[in-house]
């Protein structure tokens, strides 16, 4: 086969196919074609053009019936089908016959030249990440299931990544790391938009010696951002309103909360631009400065979740509450503009009970009169 875009990246392509495959893999030339990448998406796709036009990519060959399995699952879901072609490799070799994997006529629109480069810098980590959870479903799921699970599994790939290389303290918790845990089985008894995930498990005590192996599991949802808008010049904030599936499963007789703007950071986009992205969509509110708080796990006895607060300084005139949401996500959310005060009344009555939208609240309380000043 011959791959011209993200397969190129030889540490994608090796966690595709697998540890066990013996394929070799050469650099080629595709002529009249062309690659670009897809109109708003991180992935290419290839088009036919003129004589002038050549593809660079590579071309793998002695590939096993498991092999092409594998590609043809990874591939398989995004509505690519392969096409018979002949590609160039070295200097005084005939040219190759074999197959490239195009899109449906028509699926996507063709954006600017691809460039592997700035894809790897931007997404190649993540991408790699992604595919070992894409992989590990080989042979359990459809490529189609695959593909409605994919921006989840993107999201949870991004959030692995932040936890990997983001700065960790250790001035008063123990220095304690990967070394210090052994991991003797892992399985994923449940996935869907989210997963849960179980381990048996050792882990180092404080007298120095390993615990016991004992099973835990995990809820796996991904990071999120917690927004909370303010206007420091009226002295304001929004809050929004939304059927919750937590508290009506816990048997709540309300189950619609006051919380902060929050949303799943989608994979390869930053906190930042996920705060901006999900203030828009849940209340249509242009952002101005961000206020980042201390990011923090909810939950972490029993959730990955991790979350990226702000304070959001804004606009929030009298019109700016109404209904939004994501209309094919079954987003209803109705947004309120009400007083500071009014939110810290919500706060102490215990209407206001979700816990990110407390926390903003109380930060708030601590340090409006200094963004009032300064605004």
């Amino acid at each position: 086969m011959f791959f011209y875009g993200t397969l190129c990246h030889r540490p994608l392509l090796e966690t595709v196919l697998g540890p066990d495959s013996v394929s070799s893999i050469h650099d080629a030339v595709l002529c009249a074609h062309k690659v670009n990448w897809v109109e708003n998406q991180p992935f290419p796709m290839i088009s036919s053009s003129d004589l002038s036009s050549q593809v660079s990519g590579v071309l793998a060959e002695d590939l096993s019936d498991e092999d092409v399995a594998r590609l043809n699952f990874y591939e398989g879901g995004f509505d690519y089908a392969l096409k018979n072609v002949s590609v160039e490799v070295d200097e005084g070799r005939k040219p190759v016959d074999t197959q490239v994997y195009f899109p449906a006529p028509g699926l996507w629109k063709p954006g600017a030249v691809w460039s592997l480069s700035d894809w790897e810098m931007q997404f190649g980590e993540m991408t790699v990440e992604a595919a070992k959870e894409v992989m590990s479903y080989f042979g359990v799921v459809s490529p189609e299931v695959i593909a409605q699970r994919f921006p989840m599994i993107r999201t949870r790939a991004s959030s692995r990544i932040r936890a990997r290389n983001e700065p960790v303290p250790a001035t008063l918790r123990a220095d304690y790391g990967p070394n210090d845990i052994e991991v003797y089985d892992s399985r994923r008894p449940y996935a869907q938009y989210f997963t849960m995930e179980e381990r048996e498990l050792s882990f180092r005590k404080y007298s120095g010696d390993m615990s016991d192996v004992v099973d835990r599991a995990a809820f796996v949802g991904g990071d999120a951002v917690i927004v909370l808008p303010y206007d420091p010049v009226r002295d304001r904030v929004l809050v929004i309103e939304q059927f919750r599936m937590g508290p009506q499963i816990r048997g709540d007789v309300r189950p619609w909360l006051l919380e902060p703007i929050a949303g799943r950071i989608d994979g390869g986009e930053t906190p930042e631009d996920s705060a901006r992205r999900e203030a828009m969509e849940e209340a249509r509110l242009t952002l101005d400065r961000l206020i980042p708080l201390t990011a923090h796990y909810p939950s972490p006895g029993a959730s990955t979740e991790y979350f990226y607060p702000f304070i959001a300084l804004c606009d929030l005139p009298d019109d700016a509450g109404g209904i939004a949401g994501v209309e094919n996500e079954a987003e209803d959310i109705r947004s309120h503009v009400i007083s500071f005060e009014h939110l810290m009344t919500l706060v102490t009555s215990g209407e206001a009970n979700c816990g990110p939208l407390i926390l903003a609240a109380y930060w708030l309380a601590a340090n409006r009169q200094d963004l009032r000043t300064h605004s």
